[in-house]
């Protein structure tokens, strides 16, 4: 999940449309409605040629990245405009592209929680590749908000450093991990931060220490941050543990039995409902929808917080699916589960922000 965030989901993915931005929290606070894709809207157009605009040492390509290729779910037309950013300077320059042209945009790393629609996106899809590691001292991390989470949890541990073990199994960046406060297993990102760098939507790039910052489950104080413009970079601080690896091998081994490693999907597709002691994957699999699809979109029958692509699943059977789920629960136990993944609609804009 970037979303850088999403997000990223990520996340970090706020619109620079001028007048003043919205922030990517609205986007990630949104139900998934139980409602038809724009079928009778025109797709993105996608041109076998493909084009491109150089901008301030970015190349900009217009309509023919794939967001299927971007997502972990392999679902998602092309998008109007597409960027990879590798530095803190050039996330930057494409966040003042977007400002200059009056294009909505989003940050995306892994793509591992983003559900895009079929008929593409009518903005700029901003990759972040920022995927530097620094050792500050030991035990003390600085990554890049691009760096693979996976990467970053299993060469902690092989250090010989503890808190990071959970983070081998997810299959994001730094960034989304921070904005979405990832945790499994009893850990959570927000253990071991220290500080947070972010670009704000007036350009200005500022520090933020673990004292500043407020985390909850699956939330974080930059997903009501107005101002956010992306995460650019994260500090972790984590002790010394001669069992660190051990455990982080015992969880890996325990996440290959117990989720379908091997099937496109988006991770945990809902929250864990607050305080009923039961999780979403439980209430799922006792409303007895393993094994159920729609289309190319199923339950997974390893693990019922899981709905994967079976490799035919468009973005209407996904959306169906989910809210297939949502109401067999809601409707068997009166508990109305809350989506992790977020959904960008092709078209979004001030208008149906808020929707």
């Amino acid at each position: 999940m970037e979303i850088n965030f999403p997000f990223s989901t990520t996340r970090q993915n706020p619109s620079l449309m001028l007048p003043t931005p919205p922030t990517f929290t609205k986007m990630a606070s949104m139900a998934f409605p139980v409602v038809q894709s724009p079928r009778n809207s025109t797709p993105i157009s996608s041109s076998n040629k493909e084009q491109t605009q150089n901008w301030d040492a970015l190349k900009f390509v217009r309509g023919k990245k794939l967001l299927k290729d971007l997502s972990t779910w392999g679902i998602g037309g092309p998008c109007n405009y597409f960027v990879q950013v590798f530095h803190q300077t050039h996330l930057l320059s494409a966040i003042r592209y977007c400002r200059e042209f009056s294009i909505p945009y989003v940050v995306i790393g892994k793509g591992s929680n983003c559900l895009f629609d079929d008929l593409g996106f009518d903005g700029c899809v901003i990759l972040n590749q920022i995927d530097f590691l620094e050792r500050m001292e030991p035990g003390v991390y600085r990554a890049g908000s691009g760096f693979r989470f996976n990467h970053l949890g299993s060469l902690s541990c092989n250090e010989g450093f503890t808190g990071l073990e959970f983070a081998a199994g997810i299959p994001g960046t730094v960034g989304g991990a921070t904005y979405m406060n990832a945790g499994a297993n009893g850990q959570e990102t927000a253990n071991v931060i220290e500080s947070v760098d972010i670009v704000t939507t007036e350009g200005n790039f500022r520090t933020l220490n673990r004292i500043d910052l407020t985390f909850g489950y699956r939330s974080s104080s930059f997903q009501d941050m107005g101002n956010l413009g992306a995460i650019v970079a994260a500090t972790f601080r984590l002790e010394r543990s001669g069992s660190a690896k051990k455990r982080q091998q015992e969880l890996l081994k325990r996440r290959r039995a117990t989720q379908p490693v091997n099937e496109r999907s988006a991770g945990s597709v809902f929250r864990n409902p607050v305080n009923l002691g039961v999780s979403a994957a439980e209430l799922i699999d006792k409303a007895g929808l393993k094994g159920c699809s729609i289309g190319g979109a199923m339950v997974s029958n390893i693990h019922a917080n899981f709905l994967v692509n079976n490799g035919a699943s468009t973005s209407q059977d996904m959306l169906n699916l989910i809210a297939l789920v949502k109401d067999k629960v809601d409707s068997k136990f009166g508990v109305e589960l809350e989506e992790e993944v977020l959904y960008f609609h092709p078209y979004w804009n001030y208008a149906n922000w808020e929707r």
